[in-house]
């Protein structure tokens, strides 16, 4: 691990108090109004010009709604052989690679129903698992196929969940009503995973990447002892001071989620272009085809800037101590 800890800013308030309603809130709302329009316009294009589908697949994207999972379910699997024909090496390698997979869906404690899936060596034992969290646009049955398979392909069990809201996992799109709640649930997944027999006596490891790093430094944080070690990809510690809201849009929108806390009102930038610098691979996100790519619901945007501070607050605390 790196011997230099992260840096974190704080950011100062200004003192002065905040109109409740003017003419900048007008702005404002009407500024994210056209945004919000203007997106759906380019998410349309950006759907009918995936190459290599055809018509019939183009025409189920473009007419199906990804709010609630039984659409989602639907459009994955018809977009199924289309990914794993995309020319890409996590793709080759995900075919070459001898591993075992399984997917299958198990109801949680809070009544929901999650996709899960796993890969195994299919012709090593087991030398340790691996538990992946996924990132905000993302989910685990995409880019991660390759590097689950590569890992696998080296003796390692490695297995992961789409969290309630995204990929195949039953709520709605890309909502999170509490970050606590997500904790809580891959814990719970994780937990039963490692008290299977065949893997209790095995070194178990967190792997999270973008906000499944946050995910995964609060499972950390829940079960210190459990675990043998976390693996951190970009971890989402801070929100980037080039995406986080001004402090008085963040007033503005904080108000208003506790009124409309599942509207897309959020102002971002396009979540490919952000978590990748490749040109080909921002080009093959699009064929994430239940990837949530829509502006950020106001109550998701609160939970992660609430979960950032709580992680900063943490990290700072660990240290101290240290």
């Amino acid at each position: 691990m790196a011997s230099n800890p992260p840096t974190f800013v704080r950011i100062s308030q200004p003192t002065n108090p905040i109109p409740t309603y003017d003419s900048r809130v007008r702005v404002c709302f009407r500024c994210c109004l056209r945004k919000k329009k203007r997106r759906r316009r380019v998410g349309e294009e950006m759907k009918s010009k995936l190459e290599g589908v055809d018509e019939s697949l183009l025409r189920l994207l473009n007419t199906t709604s990804l709010e609630e999972v039984a659409e989602r379910r639907r459009v994955r699997e018809a977009f199924r052989e289309v990914q794993l024909g995309i020319d890409h090496c996590l793709f080759k390698a995900s075919q070459a690679a001898a591993v075992k997979t399984e997917e299958w869906y198990e109801v949680n404690s809070r009544g929901l129903e999650i996709f899960c899936k796993s890969w195994l060596p299919e012709n090593a034992p087991v030398k340790a698992i691996i538990c992946f969290c996924h990132g905000y646009g993302d989910t685990c049955t995409f880019f991660f196929e390759g590097t689950a398979r590569k890992i696998a392909s080296s003796g390692y069990g490695v297995f992961a969940m789409d969290y309630p809201g995204f990929g195949l996992s039953e709520g709605l799109h890309g909502y999170i009503p509490s970050f606590d709640s997500i904790v809580n649930d891959v814990t719970e997944h994780f937990s039963k995973i490692k008290e299977n027999p065949e893997y209790q006596s095995l070194p178990s490891y967190l792997f999270g990447q973008s906000m499944g790093g946050a995910v995964a430094l609060n499972v950390h944080f829940k079960q210190p002892n459990a675990w043998s070690g976390a693996i951190l990809l970009a971890p989402m510690c801070k929100i980037a001071d080039d995406v986080e809201p001004s402090w008085i849009l963040k007033q503005i929108l904080i108000s208003v989620a506790k009124i409309l806390p599942k509207s897309k009102l959020v102002p971002d930038k396009d979540l490919a272009e952000m978590a990748f610098k490749d040109p080909k691979k921002i080009k093959m996100a699009a064929y994430n085809v239940i990837a949530y790519k829509d502006r950020p619901r106001l109550g998701t945007a609160l939970e992660l800037l609430n979960t950032t501070d709580e992680i900063d607050k943490s990290l700072k605390m660990f240290l101290f101590l240290c």
